[in-house]
């Protein structure tokens, strides 16, 4: 496996997502940072780069909880009709509170991984 240059770190998360003025079905929201996400639907779904869209998000953390966030597509990518696109998080209704679970998300992260247990990327060496 090979580790990405990013600006922020991703986590994995999931929750469901609707996004009307981009597909009329629901999709899944799967890799979370504080500036973006990304978001699976299984149909193929045509993207405007010039636009941004109305994501509301239910994080399987919070289910009750929507979240309302205006995303600005970065990247598409299709595979057997189904359509996988990175948002970059613009200012939302709901940003305060989307940085506020993307940093707990980080900080339990960073308690798992403090645990002195090899992670994915710690060489080991059995004998």
């Amino acid at each position: 496996m090979h580790n990405e240059l990013r600006r922020e770190a991703r986590f994995d998360h999931f929750g469901h997502v609707m996004c009307d003025g981009l597909c009329p079905v629901g999709g899944v929201i799967d890799n979370v940072s504080q500036s973006g996400c990304r978001v699976h639907f299984d149909v193929p779904v045509t993207v405007s780069f010039e636009s941004d869209y109305e994501i509301h998000a239910r994080l399987s953390r919070f289910p009750t909880d929507e979240l309302v966030l205006i995303g600005h597509p970065a990247w598409v990518r299709t595979d057997n009709g189904a359509t996988a696109i990175g948002f970059s998080i613009l200012r939302s209704p709901d940003t305060v509170r989307w940085e506020s679970f993307v940093a707990q998300v980080c900080q339990e992260q960073q308690e798992i991984d403090d645990d002195g247990l090899p992670q994915e990327n710690d060489q080991c060496l059995f004998v």
